[in-house]
């Protein structure tokens, strides 16, 4: 199985910065995309931004000019530095990674895997 780990979440007061971090472990795994979604209270879970193995990007509107992705796909991890935060940035975020992994000859193949959350609160 493939496990992904994240870490960085916390409260933060308005205007100021985390960074989350994003890292796979487990059964031998190659991921080609990695990403970062967000789900608020009461909302749905949206993307927030991607990246690519070959280093292309995607942003969510909302975030456009304040978060910044980056990934190590060597080491099957991602990170999401979030900058200017406002309260409407308070959410879940979820790590999100799809790719190839390989436990043995019955148990391989392309899959998504997405991993526990971790919280980030942005208030005064």
């Amino acid at each position: 199985q493939v496990q992904l780990v994240e870490s960085g979440g916390g409260a933060v007061q308005p205007g100021g910065s985390l960074r989350l971090s994003c890292v796979a472990s487990g059964s031998i795994f190659s991921a080609n995309v990695m990403g970062w979604f967000r789900q608020a209270p009461g909302k749905q879970r949206e993307l927030v931004a991607y990246i690519t193995e070959d280093g292309s990007t995607n942003y969510a509107e909302s975030v456009k000019g304040r978060f910044a992705i980056s990934g190590d796909f060597a080491k099957n991890a991602v990170y999401l530095q979030m900058n200017s935060l406002t309260p409407e940035d308070t959410a879940a975020y979820y790590c999100k990674a799809n790719g190839n992994y390989y436990e043995d000859m019955y148990n391989q193949g392309y899959i998504e895997v997405w991993g526990q959350g971790t919280l980030v609160t942005v208030s005064s």
